[in-house]
């Protein structure tokens, strides 16, 4: 049985607190359970959207950053670009926005490259894909650290480590992938034939005419081309993502991101909003702060968080996405079965 460990702290006010308790837990890991650590560990986290208020910020990892180096470990901070446009949906804006959200303690490396072109194909052999198009620089790494965010979403029900691993370490092309179809859409009414999209493709799967199309045949699914177009003219198709099995390929994609790793997983749960650190808005918080949890087992994280939080709520919250818990535990993901360690 997973053992998670959990250290309660009611205000994500106090920085000191939470990072001292981030790198105690991560330790309790490293030592009892006697987790190897590489020479090189990235620590995989999300930089917040431009505009969001309540993600979490890299203060708090102050005390996991200075642990690796007192072990002489290098590393970085690793994330990936996003399918939407935005802030962050290209290696350049997205290194800038990191650096106006304060993750200046370590170098950042953008997994997929500058526009989600790079990615490496991990083979699963599952339900829903028996390869997952995994950010290269995530997928040839070893061990990784995941930090998340436990908070809602909007199609997932919630995020944590499962979603930090399927949607957070997936290129582009994956997060289309698990989102909708494989094949992006052109919009007629707002492709203006330009070419960028042609230019980019690796696969030379778009044509120019009067306006540009997609060769399904031919297209690989990196999406590349939805971050290059400069009009936005090039989109998926999100109706697609309301079903359970969004939450089965979300799942896959985390089994992929985790195959043959030897990751520890720490969630904070703080800042406890409806929604995503994707969307650019400040948003309401929706529970009270709890704190800092950690496991090598992602599945039995995420249950633990929802589990604690909906005892001190009274209530179930975030009951959409469950069944991701169910599916991840299914194809071997981790367990729904714990051992909850207060620190």
């Amino acid at each position: 049985m997973a053992k998670v460990y959990y250290k309660a702290i009611d205000s994500y006010s106090k920085t000191e607190e939470i990072s001292s308790a981030a790198v105690e837990l991560l330790d309790k890991i490293v030592t009892e359970e006697k987790v190897p650590l590489e020479s090189f560990i990235p620590l995989k986290v999300h930089f917040g959207e431009k505009g969001n208020k309540t993600f979490i910020q890299s203060k708090n990892f102050i005390g996991i950053i200075n642990y690796l180096k007192q072990k002489n470990i290098e590393s970085a901070f690793i994330e990936t670009n996003v399918l939407y446009r935005g802030e962050r949906t290209t290696k350049e804006k997205h290194l800038k926005l990191a650096k106006e959200h304060g993750f200046t303690e370590l170098p950042i490396i953008i997994a997929d490259g500058e526009h989600g072109e790079g990615f490496e194909e991990v083979e699963i052999n599952k339900k829903n894909f028996n390869k997952c198009k995994v950010g290269k620089e995530i997928a040839n790494k070893k061990q990784i650290i995941v930090l998340s965010h436990f908070k809602g979403h909007a199609l997932a029900g919630f995020g944590g480590a499962i979603k930090q691993l399927g949607m957070g370490c997936a290129a582009r092309g994956g997060k289309l992938a698990q989102h909708a179809n494989s094949i992006p859409k052109v919009s007629v009414l707002k492709c203006k034939a330009c070419g960028a999209c042609a230019k980019k493709c690796p696969e030379t799967a778009i044509t120019i005419t009067k306006k540009a199309k997609i060769n399904k045949d031919k297209c690989i699914g990196c999406a590349s081309c939805m971050a290059i177009c400069p009009h936005g003219a090039i989109t998926n198709s999100w109706l697609a993502s309301i079903s359970k099995s969004f939450n089965e390929r979300l799942a896959e994609y985390a089994y992929a991101a985790a195959k043959e790793k030897n990751n520890i997983y720490i969630t904070f749960v703080f800042n406890i909003t409806r929604n995503c650190d994707c969307e650019g808005h400040d948003m309401k918080t929706i529970a009270n702060d709890l704190g800092v949890f950690a496991s090598t087992d992602p599945v039995a994280l995420d249950k633990a968080c929802l589990d604690v939080l909906d005892r001190n709520n009274q209530r179930t919250v975030f009951r959409r996405g469950r069944y991701t818990l169910d599916y991840a535990e299914k194809i071997g993901l981790g367990s729904k079965q714990y051992e909850l360690v207060e620190i």
